[in-house]
C-alpha cells in the first residue's frame, strides 16, 4: 500500500502538533515495512526542517521517499481549503491513503483520506485562537486567521476523509457536536510522547 503523509506541521518545532506528527510518522514507518510512504511537506521558510526529518527516515528505511515543496501554508490554504482545487496526487503521485495535516485538506482523486483533529478550540474559544490576520513587519511574517483556516479545512474534512483520528474522547464529542460528523468515522488515538 502507498501512504502519503503531510508532515508540514513538523516545521513548527517544539509544538505539540509537531511532536505528535514526528512520533506518529516514525512509529508508522518503523512498524509497517511492507508499505511505501511518501512524505509530503510544504513550507516557505522552514522547509529545511522538513527535508532533514524526511532524510533521516529515508536513510533508515528504503520504503520512504519525500516531496518537500517551497510553498507558504497560506497558498495551500487558498488552493485546498478555499478553492479546493489541485489534488495532492498531482504533486506526490497516486497513493492509496493520504493523511492530511491539521492545516489544509487537499482534494483527493483516488486516495482514501485520513486526518487528525487535535481539538476544536476554534469553536469553544474562538477569541483565543487568532481570529484575525496579522502582519508583523519587524519579523517579516504574516499570521493567518487561524479560525478561518480551520473552519475552511474542517468543511472539507467530512467530505474527503474516510477516517478521522481524535486526540481524546472530549475531542471526539466536540467533533460530533460542532461538525455533526458521523461517529463511525471518528477514532480516538491518544498521543504518546517519549
Amino acid at each position: 500500500m502507498k501512504i502519503g503523509i503531510d508532515i508540514s506541521q513538523i516545521a513548527f518545532e517544539h509544538t505539540g502538533v509537531a511532536r505528535y506528527m514526528e512520533r506518529m510518522v516514525i512509529e508508522l514507518v518503523e512498524k509497517s515495512p511492507s508499505h511505501e510512504f511518501i512524505l509530503f511537506g510544504s513550507s516557505l521558510r522552514k522547509s529545511h526542517i522538513l527535508k532533514q526529518f524526511a532524510a533521516i527516515l529515508k536513510n533508515k528505511h528504503a520504503n520512504v521517499r519525500s516531496m518537500i515543496i517551497h510553498v507558504p501554508p497560506i497558498l495551500l490554504d487558498l488552493l485546498w481549503n478555499r478553492l479546493h482545487i489541485m489534488p495532492v496526487e498531482w504533486i506526490i503521485g497516486r497513493v492509496d491513503v493520504f493523511w492530511s495535516s491539521d492545516w489544509t485538506q487537499p482534494p483527493l482523486t483516488y486516495a482514501k483520506g485520513v486526518t487528525t483533529i487535535h481539538d476544536l478550540s476554534i469553536f469553544t474559544y474562538p477569541k483565543d485562537s487568532n481570529p484575525e490576520p496579522h502582519i508583523d513587519i519587524k519579523q517579516g511574517q504574516f499570521r493567518a486567521n487561524i479560525v478561518g483556516v480551520q473552519r475552511r479545512r474542517l468543511h472539507w474534512v467530512d467530505r474527503e476523509c474516510a477516517r478521522i483520528f481524535c486526540d481524546s474522547i472530549a475531542t471526539k464529542k466536540d467533533i460530533m457536536k460542532f461538525l455533526s460528523i458521523s461517529e463511525q468515522k471518528l477514532h480516538v488515538v491518544y498521543p504518546g510522547y517519549l
